[in-house]
């Protein structure tokens, strides 16, 4: 993946574009996810993200990133990140991650979320919560003068206090005109340490953790990650920008 060296601050104009951006990402990933039901596949999935990116001028992101092949990840149960979308039916009490990325007006905004399709296992939805959480807790440390790896410590904290594992193999990462910028985010690690956060940085902060163990695998497709243990796992995701007092979420969908 392409980076640019160091970690960019983005001036006024720039996080105004960032947030035209990541608002109408936010918003295609709210309505996709909402379509997530038993009998539905994953491609038809895709293609009304792909549908209501055309009608928003922007630009599916991830479509023919590295030869992706999908607008959407759509990761099932096992399947941690990175899902091509296909002819697989969800079904019942299955918990499906849909990742999605928008460039619009030269910037781009990442987001994700996991949602249960029809009735799942309890277990399972303690997962979906404290993963969530997980990226609350991360984000509120998204504030300048704190260090890096304070949202990492947070996520692990919270994951592994809850019982669960946290992956270490796939990392959230800085964002703005390129999808992957500076710096890398574990969601893993002790606190104090790695660059010291400034208003203005972006950030694509994304706790991916599983019911069971951490280690994961990719499938013989390249792209599709799962749980070395087959057990589910969760992904949620937001764009932030840190600020001087707190993180201002940039991926909020926009329901008028």
């Amino acid at each position: 993946m392409s980076r640019r060296k160091g970690i960019i601050i983005k001036n006024a104009s720039e996080l105004k574009a960032m947030h035209i951006s990541a608002r109408k990402t936010a918003t295609i990933l709210h309505k996709v996810a909402a379509k997530v039901a038993p009998g539905v596949t994953t491609s038809e999935l895709d293609e009304y993200a792909a549908e209501l990116a055309r009608k928003e001028d922007g630009i599916c992101t991830f479509y023919g990133y590295h030869g992706y092949p999908g607008h959407i990840c759509a990761s099932i149960n096992e399947e941690v990140v990175h899902g091509i979308p296909g002819r697989r039916v969800i079904r019942d009490g299955d918990v499906v991650s849909i990742d999605f990325g928008l460039t619009y007006g030269g910037f781009v905004g990442d987001t994700a979320t996991t949602v249960a399709a029809g009735t799942i296992h309890p277990e399972w939805q303690r997962l979906l919560d404290v993963t969530r959480i997980c990226l609350e807790v991360a984000i509120a440390k998204a504030v300048e003068g704190n260090r890096l790896s304070d949202i990492s410590h947070a996520v692990q904290s919270l994951a592994e206090g809850a019982g669960f594992s946290v992956v270490r193999d796939f990392v959230g990462h800085g964002i703005g005109r390129e999808m992957h910028e500076e710096p890398q985010i574990k969601n893993y690690g002790p606190p104090g340490r790695g660059p010291v956060l400034k208003s203005g940085m972006t950030l694509a902060i994304e706790p991916m953790i599983n019911l069971g163990i951490h280690r994961t695998q990719t499938l013989g497709d390249g792209w599709t990650v799962i749980t070395a243990d087959r057990q589910p796992s969760a992904h949620f995701e937001h764009t932030v920008a840190v600020g001087k007092e707190r993180a201002e979420i940039l991926t909020i969908p926009d329901l008028d």
